[in-house]
């Protein structure tokens, strides 16, 4: 275990932004971060999680440790008539366990192919995608408090996951470490292509019979033809949450924007297309320096060689502000910023 000084972070976020935190080091056991948590200098320090680093912009340096999660082992713990339990360890490759998944026949997490990141943070987010989440499948989690170094176990009700939201971001923010995360996956497959463009996918790959693979494909297809990788173009996925609405504000809005995309919720409420609402106000495709919006999604935020974080976060406020402006709708930031 080796704790570094002044550590360049650029290549360990998703962005590329350069950044440096003031101490850093990663861990690869539970007894690894709990020395580290001990070590009286670090008693009053900032801490920083880091997992895959897909979900974060620093906007300046981080005056503190940060510690990178290197966690690493999947195994099936149980099984029951109808499902299997998977249980990760935080720092495994999200794409990778659902490969694994895939491989062993375990469905649920099959519409959640290619998103970027470690397993560690997807419960944070309640990541999601074509029309699944986390907490569709997830049974479990086993959490390290910073302060007394004791795990505890989450169930999902006390999770709290809502959309893009658990008691991660909320009120344990920044108190616990995940240490692994338990799935409840379907030993009879239940496939999930209610998320039209899967449907349209499968009948362009010719896929002759409906599997939990083939779903896996589609999806990656349709990401891959959307979205930037990473690797190439540095970005953090989607970069704003979609935000949500009374009806009768979507009704109001429907009169003078009659082509306005919504998607109806249980509550009532209807869930905006924030890509939509940002092509509207012209930014798809637009850069400010090295600082731009995607040409192909404009949800995603995108650094095109040396931009700072903070000049990406300045494009995404002037984004919100003109949402703000022509359509009375508050965008929010998914990205977490540092």
């Amino acid at each position: 275990m080796t704790i570094t000084e002044n550590y360049s972070l650029k290549k360990l976020n998703t962005f590329g932004i350069e950044a440096s935190a003031r101490y850093y080091s990663d861990f690869s056991n539970v007894e690894e971060v709990c020395q580290i948590l001990s070590e009286a200098k670090f008693a009053n320090t900032n801490k920083l999680i880091l997992g895959g680093g897909s979900n974060l912009l620093f906007t300046k340096d981080f005056d503190g440790i940060v510690l990178k999660n290197n966690l690493k082992g999947v195994e099936l713990v149980k099984e029951d008539a109808e499902h299997y339990f998977v249980k990760s360890a935080g720092g495994e490759v999200w794409h990778e366990l659902v490969m694994f998944c895939i491989a062993n026949n375990y469905s649920g997490l099959e519409n959640l192919s290619l998103i970027p990141g470690n397993v560690g943070a997807s419960p944070m987010q309640n990541i999601g995608a074509y029309g699944a989440e986390i907490k569709d499948n997830f049974y479990e989690l086993e959490a390290l408090h910073i302060n007394d170094k004791a795990i505890h176990t989450f169930n999902n009700a006390e999770c709290k996951f809502g959309y893009r939201e658990s008691v991660f971001k909320g009120e344990l923010k920044h108190q616990y470490i995940i240490t692994s995360v338990t799935f409840k996956l379907h030993k009879k497959p239940v496939f999930n292509t209610s998320y039209g463009a899967i449907e349209k996918e499968l009948e362009a790959m010719g896929a002759k019979e409906l599997s939990i693979k083939a779903i896996s494909e589609a999806v990656c297809n349709i990401r891959r033809s959307k979205l930037p990788n990473p690797a190439e173009i540095g970005n953090a996925g989607s970069f704003f949450k979609n935000p949500e609405v009374s009806r009768f504000k979507f009704e109001e809005l429907k009169k003078e924007f009659p082509t306005i995309v919504g998607y109806d919720l249980e509550n009532g409420n209807v869930k905006l297309a924030a890509g939509w609402l940002i092509e509207q106000c012209g930014w798809k495709g637009k850069t400010v320096g090295d600082a731009g919006v995607h040409k192909l999604q404009a949800l995603v935020l995108v650094n095109y060689g040396n931009a700072k974080g903070s000049e990406i976060f300045e494009l995404s406020q002037k984004i919100i502000d003109s949402i703000k402006d022509r359509f009375g709708v508050e965008l929010v930031r998914e990205v977490n910023i540092i």
